[in-house]
């Protein structure tokens, strides 16, 4: 069984037991909230640092999620999986390091916060201060600690899908102005005017994440990420 094809079937059976359900349920709305906040916070941040102070002059310098969260962006979370919060407006001109550079770092800056809380989240799992429950079916018997466990753990994977997804170098994603920035200027700037291609050929590309995951490149980077978090944490 595929990795994703695991997280669906263990969602479900978590949303057949009132007790994972809830647990579930809360740890992936304070994932989302907290993902997102810290997401555009980090934007803000980079651009701030860097010289532009745009985002702080509209409110965006701060980790109140309502500041950030975009509803679509939220409603394609729950409903699949992965999402967005409302762009961070940047003025790419008023960065010291440059349009293209400035542009990579500020961008870079949304996903490695989710990493980089993944990580902290995930500290108690590594280190093995708490456990997870060992199985579905003892998880309605689960001690506290084992919730616990339970709830650091899809706090820290929901984390890494966002940072996951973000990375995906398509327009407006994040990834799409890091790689313009790492490649070459001839090459970024052949790559810029495809851009306007990125909206559609994202959407395409989760459509076909529900019709045939089996076929969906969305599908094999977040098998290959959740196999990785696995290792991690495990």
């Amino acid at each position: 069984m595929l990795a994703w094809e695991r997280v669906i079937w263990i969602i479900d059976d978590l949303l057949d037991n009132p007790v994972a359900g809830l647990v579930y349920l809360a740890a992936f709305a304070l994932a989302f909230v907290t993902g997102i906040a810290f997401h555009e916070f980090s934007h803000a941040w980079a651009a701030n640092e860097l010289g532009d102070d745009t985002a702080a002059r509209q409110g965006r310098l701060t980790l109140n999620p309502l500041a950030h969260l975009d509803p679509a962006g939220a409603i394609l979370l729950f409903v699949a999986g992965f999402g967005w919060g409302r762009p961070t407006p940047v003025n790419p001109y008023r960065l010291r390091s440059g349009v293209k550079r400035g542009n990579m770092t500020v961008a870079v800056a949304g996903p490695l916060s989710n990493f980089a809380f993944a990580l902290i989240v995930s500290l108690p799992l590594i280190l093995g201060w708490v456990e997870p429950p060992r199985s579905l079916a003892t998880f309605g018997r689960a001690d506290g600690a084992e919730l616990l466990g339970a709830f650091l753990f899809f706090i820290a994977w929901i984390n890494v899908l966002l940072g996951v997804f973000n990375l995906i170098p398509i327009h407006p994603l994040d990834g799409f102005k890091v790689l313009v920035g790492v490649l070459p200027d001839g090459a970024a700037r052949a790559m810029i005017p495809l851009g306007r291609w990125g909206p559609a050929l994202l959407i395409a590309l989760i459509a076909l994440n529900f019709i045939a995951p089996d076929y969906s490149p969305l599908s094999w980077i977040f098998n290959e990420a959740f196999d990785l978090f696995l290792d991690f944490v495990a």
